[in-house]
């Protein structure tokens, strides 16, 4: 159960961050790869804050 949620969040946070990177105007791509990053950087921040 602790990591579907550390995972569901981290998606979550991947997608709002790839959002807000495409309607800044940046093209698809750039979008995909800040949401990608900003997921996999979340990872051990959430798995130690909810952990």
């Amino acid at each position: 159960m602790h990591a579907a949620v550390v995972f569901l969040t981290a998606a979550m946070i991947g997608f709002v961050m790839g959002g807000l990177v495409f309607l800044h105007g940046e093209s698809v791509p750039a979008a995909v790869a800040a949401g990608l990053v900003a997921a996999g950087g979340s990872l051990l921040v959430l798995h130690r804050l909810i952990g």
